[in-house]
């Protein structure tokens, strides 16, 4: 068993790290672990500039990513020669180095569409097995479209919690000033699900296949674009988001809030009792087990 964990390990490591070579050569980016003031003020600036948040309320700063460094945290960026055009940083939770908590992850409008986003998460990932951890967690928006489908689809994260206003108000140009929900991912680095996307080969689902094979629809976008309820019976469910929530919370933040009141009953009620997010088609369907076979 001792022969079998020593071999194996190393190769793992191994695989990671070129499909993180790989990927940052993909975006045309260097991908690299940051420790020096100069560069974590920079991610502090790119982090503020994303979020855009009320005066004197940074998501992070300078300071606090040094202190995070020193402590032996995560924290890195993809620069365009000498442009930080994303950046990522996390800290590890309990119990000790058993699992690196994602708190941000970030990319300027000037570097979207790039596939910076998913360079530095594979970076995170060699960089944890490196540290021998075994899992990443983070939160998303379970509304924002993009972001379900990046971390369910192309990164093969697992839906593990629903949870209401996670963080309270945040006042910011991207969660508005309704509740802030979150699903709370589990990345489990090693599994064969999270080793077949980061070689660019995802599990994907289509609802449309799945509605005729039988699923049912408990969450829909209605003609008016807002939340349609229906049917969450069956082994099988999709669940809907629309197609950005942010621009709707923008010019109309009634049926942004009643899209947040939705998803939280339907996708929130499933996954408290006991369904399983498998998998997020992109045309904005969470795809959910509620029997295992």
């Amino acid at each position: 068993m001792t022969d079998v964990v020593t071999n194996t390990v190393p190769s793992l490591r191994d695989e990671a790290a070129a499909a993180a070579a790989t990927a940052a050569a993909a975006s045309g980016a260097e991908v690299r672990e940051l420790a020096e003031v100069p560069d974590l003020t920079a991610v502090a600036l790119l982090f503020e500039s994303i979020w855009q948040p009320e005066p004197g309320s940074q998501p992070v700063n300078a300071e606090l990513l040094k202190a995070m460094v020193a402590a032996g945290n995560y924290v890195a960026g993809a620069f365009d020669g000498p442009r930080l055009l994303g950046a990522c940083f996390g800290f590890f939770g309990r119990p000790a180095k058993g699992g690196l908590h994602s708190h941000i992850a970030g990319v300027l409008p000037a570097g979207l569409g790039r596939g910076l986003g998913f360079a530095l998460k594979l970076h995170q990932r060699a960089w944890a097995l490196h540290q021998d951890v075994p899992v990443i967690s983070w939160t998303f928006d379970p509304l924002v479209r993009r972001n379900a489908h990046f971390n369910v689809t192309k990164l093969g994260a697992r839906p593990a919690q629903y949870l209401p206003d996670f963080y309270g108000p945040m006042h910011d140009s991207i969660n508005g000033s309704g509740d802030t929900d979150r699903i709370m991912v589990a990345w489990e680095l090693a599994s064969q699900p999270v080793r077949a996307a980061a070689l660019g080969e995802p599990a994907r689902f289509d609802a449309v296949a799945l509605r005729a094979r039988g699923a049912s629809t408990a969450l829909e976008v209605g003609p008016d674009g807002g939340p349609v309820t229906g049917s969450a019976d069956g082994p099988l469910v999709l669940v809907a988001v629309p197609p950005d929530i942010e621009a709707l919370r923008r010019v109309d933040p009634g049926r942004g809030r009643s899209w947040r009141v939705a998803l939280r009953e339907v996708l929130g009620g499933l996954m408290a009792g006991g369904a399983e997010v498998v998998g997020f088609d992109r045309a904005g369907f969470y795809v959910v087990v509620r029997e295992k076979p």
